[in-house]
């Protein structure tokens, strides 16, 4: 099935509305409670205390328990419930609560009126402030805007940057806001650095603030000021923060060779006083930008070199692990002797990186026979028994794999995750082995041992949609959406299979453009929405996505995609290119291979 980038579904993230982010709801607690009860002066235990309330009071209370319920609901008339609660009340507390609910709300109206009543109340000033500059921006007050910011920046040490950040964040008028932060930050306030000293101007001295302050710039689209921020904290504090930051942004802005001459440059300064040659946080950070533009021999080599152990190991072997040629063989041979010749006793985790290292390296039995050596009751045993069976599975061991996780099946107990990985497992073997219906009925027995258990109905659905069960995979992937209505990869998959193999073309495209708003740029839904567009007839359109995705990820199936149509569409000698490459990667691709035959055979 197209536009699956794993084995198992991602879990779609809650896209539940929520009208205040992190705002505290505890403004009842801060009301005085009844000042006027009084108690009959008797003996008897059981006689009734007498409440009398004020009714401005009472009303307050009821405006504010109206507003704590609106609230929980997501709904914006909060806000006017706070807004009443707050003329009525003389706590400054309630209005400060008014006012922050107005402006999450957008209600500015409503948020002039209640920031005024704060102000009479004379609240907080540190909250008043941000919230009137905040107010300020959206007015288009700059000046006003301006005093108060700048009160914030002012303060010592720059302790203040993180209000204005807030501040500058959120405002709706982005121009308008990097503007004022590039007003603020004006001026001789921040000089630059003299040899020898570290003038810390109006950000202070602290390296977190430098970079908070870069990252608001660049979030505002004032790219040059936040490389000017990052550099500045770099020659300040020497910090690793600084320097990971500082080649993120030019990672940003496609400078990978500036990104990495800045740790390259870290690395190699004579200011190791301030970094360490030891500094494992700095070439863990190296080490991470190198793996994201790709070069994961280099990103293993940055983490060989200093002190090694029991995390270095494992990272090390993750990034050459990601090297698809053979280039990365000499360096994984190096490491598997490099911690196999470490000293005794061995811990767990050392003999499970020691059986995936021999696996990379094509020795089987080895492998075996490190995984052997992790003790039951590990955190590591139950990985090394799923790797175990699947050796057992290649080697021709067939009912050895399959009686193991038979065994880990039962065993796992109470561990939902543990359980379904087992079956997950043992039915991919049977699937490798060309035995789909006996996969399909592992499946179901998980199923019922973990009923909607979605990595389950995920991989059923693909294996049934592979298998020409096209009802029952688009019935497990409905079922999915039932129980995760936003889970992107459900979703992609039933709008390509509901394009590609049903009449329901309508629904598939809508399906798809909400997985890609879910998931922007991501190449697998990208690739579907050009698949349903070719099926709709808008081959134009469709080229044109196919382009973006193939672009972004030149796999086979894509290729396999984007050929169909530029073949249909009369491109045939670019259609063949694209299917050479695809070839190339992986010359034994169903989808691709079936394309070729189906089109140009």
């Amino acid at each position: 099935m197209h536009g699956v980038s794993a084995f198992t579904s991602t879990v779609g993230a809650s896209r539940a509305a929520t009208v205040v982010a992190a705002l505290a709801l505890g403004a009842c607690a801060s009301v005085d409670g009844p000042a006027h009860a009084t108690r009959a002066q008797t003996s008897e235990p059981l006689q009734r205390i007498i409440v009398a309330q004020d009714p401005a009071e009472r009303e307050m209370l009821a405006q504010v328990l109206a507003g704590e319920l609106a609230l929980n609901r997501a709904d914006p008339v909060a806000a006017r419930h706070y807004a009443d609660a707050a003329q009525v009340s003389g706590d400054p507390v309630i209005a400060e609560q008014a006012t922050h609910v107005a402006i999450a709300t957008r209600q500015w109206e409503l948020a002039r009126s209640t920031l005024r009543r704060w102000e009479s109340l004379q609240g907080n000033e540190t909250a008043l402030r941000q919230a009137r500059a905040m107010l300020a921006l959206h007015d288009g007050q700059a000046d006003v805007a301006y005093t108060d910011l700048l009160w914030f920046a002012e303060r010592p040490d720059g302790a203040g940057w993180l209000a204005v950040s807030q501040v500058l964040a959120t405002a709706e008028d982005k121009p308008a806001a990097g503007a004022m932060l590039e007003r603020l930050l004006a001026g001789d306030r921040i000089a630059p650095a003299k040899p020898g000293t570290v003038h810390t101007g109006l950000l202070g001295g602290k390296s977190e603030v430098w970079i908070l302050v870069s990252q608001t710039a660049l979030r505002l689209d004032r790219k040059d000021t936040a490389e000017w921020l990052a550099t500045q904290a770099v020659a300040r504090f020497h910090t690793t923060d600084s320097y990971a930051w500082a080649a993120q942004i030019k990672l940003a802005a496609g400078d990978k060779v500036g990104a990495r001459k800045v740790f390259a440059d870290a690395l190699l300064s004579e200011k190791k006083s301030a970094v360490g040659d030891d500094d494992a946080r700095l070439r863990i950070a190296y080490a991470k930008l190198l793996g994201a533009i790709g070069d994961n021999l280099g990103a293993a080599q940055v983490l060989a070199q200093g002190k090694q152990g029991d995390f270095t190991y494992p990272a090390r072997a993750a990034f050459l692990a990601r090297i698809e040629d053979k280039s990365g063989v000499p360096a994984i041979t190096a490491l598997y002797r490099e911690v196999s010749a470490l000293p005794e006793p061995r811990p767990a985790a050392r003999a499970h990186l020691l059986g995936q290292l021999a696996e990379l390296l094509e020795r089987k039995t080895e492998a075996l026979v490190w995984y052997s050596q992790v003790p039951s009751g590990d955190d590591h045993w139950f990985a090394a028994q799923l790797r175990t069976a699947v050796l057992l599975s290649d080697s021709g061991k067939v009912a050895e794999s399959a009686t193991l996780l038979h065994e880990l099946q039962a065993r796992s107990g109470d561990d939902v995750k543990e359980v379904g990985e087992a079956y997950l497992l043992e039915a991919e073997l049977l699937n490798r082995q060309k035995r789909g219906e006996e996969a399909i009925a592992v499946y179901d027995r998980g199923l019922q041992v973990l009923p909607d258990d979605t990595r389950l109905l995920y991989a059923r659905a693909l294996l049934n949609d592979d298998l020409n069960h096209v009802d029952a995979a688009v019935r497990d992937l409905r079922r999915i959406l039932d129980l995760k209505p936003d889970d992107a990869d459900a979703m992609n998959a039933l709008g390509y299979t509901l394009a590609d193999r049903t009449a329901e073309k309508a629904e598939a495209l809508a399906l798809i453009q909400k997985a890609l708003v879910l998931k922007p740029g991501e190449p697998a839904i990208i690739d579907s929405l050009g698949w349903v567009q070719y099926r709709l007839g808008n081959l134009d359109a469709a080229i044109a996505q196919l382009r973006v995705a193939y672009q972004k990820q030149p796999d086979p199936e894509i290729a396999a995609h984007l050929g169909e149509v530029l073949w249909v569409s009369g491109q045939k000698d670019e259609a063949r290119r694209i299917w050479d490459q695809g070839r190339k990667k992986d010359n034994e691709n169903k989808v691709l291979l079936e394309t070729i035959r189906r089109l140009a055979s």
